[in-house]
């Protein structure tokens, strides 16, 4: 059946979805864009509706049918409405938010702290996921599943398991791993050797990490950089401090 009305109650829904309460209400967020939906499947996440645009669904055949979920079909005009993006590929997914009870890390993790930029809370899981950081610790971020974030994330946010909770809640489930911030009063991390075990802590763009989280600090790293430049992007800083902490497994 093809869809034609904005006040259809599905495709309210698919627009309420681009803000993060009704996100909540539902739990459930869009994943969107072919690559998206493709890596979500793959990843084995719970998708509860499929849309297509009409132009999409005429081009692409059999592609999606035999899927477990409901399929619909948009007019390409409904479906520039519900999309998130300037030029959308015609297809996305409502996907069920995976909600995992707060638990000490198998391995080393990620703690970031305050990441209120929804590009850079993406990107930082994107390149989590890329260096084997399988487990972050979500302290008063942006939404990861806000579609700037999920986008940013390129698919890494259906890799990671993403857990949220206040500082008392996390700093228990990490009791006993050594932190290692990052900061700019830190050791070189190109020449720190890092503890078999441990968690990388990223701070808020502007106002670092806070005292709480700094307290239990075991470790202090640093990015260096030329004096001509004070500080680089939070995503950035956290990409190379991921990659030198775990320079020794890429280098096997």
């Amino acid at each position: 059946m093809l869809i034609t009305s904005r006040s259809n109650p599905t495709v309210k829904k698919l627009v309420s979805l681009q803000q993060k309460k009704y996100r909540a209400l539902y739990g459930e967020y869009v994943a969107e864009g072919e690559k998206m939906v493709a890596e979500c499947l793959a990843a084995g996440g719970e998708i509860s509706l499929l849309a297509l645009s009409e132009s999409k669904a005429q081009k692409a055949g059999n592609a999606y049918s035999g899927l477990p979920m409901p399929v619909i079909i948009l007019s390409d005009d409904v479906f520039e409405k519900v999309s998130g993006e300037q030029t959308p590929q015609g297809v996305l997914a409502v996907v069920r938010m995976p909600r995992p009870a707060l638990k000490a890390p198998g391995k080393s993790c990620l703690l970031l702290d305050g990441v209120s930029d929804p590009g850079n809370l993406g990107a930082i899981i994107r390149t989590a996921n890329a260096a084997g950081y399988e487990e972050i610790y979500l302290l008063g971020c942006a939404d990861p599943y806000s579609p700037k974030a999920v986008r940013a994330s390129m698919s890494g946010v259906f890799h990671t398991a993403l857990y949220e909770g206040n500082a008392a809640d996390i700093l228990a489930a990490l009791e006993g791993v050594p932190l290692v911030t990052a900061d700019l009063d830190g050791e070189n991390v190109f020449v720190f050797t890092p503890p078999e075990k441990f968690c990388l802590v990223i701070g808020n763009e502007g106002h670092g990490i806070r005292a709480e989280v700094k307290s239990r600090r075991a470790y202090t790293v640093t990015v260096p950089m030329r004096r001509t430049q004070e500080s680089l992007n939070a995503a950035v800083s956290a990409g190379v401090v991921m990659y030198a902490l775990k320079r020794g497994e890429f280098q096997k």
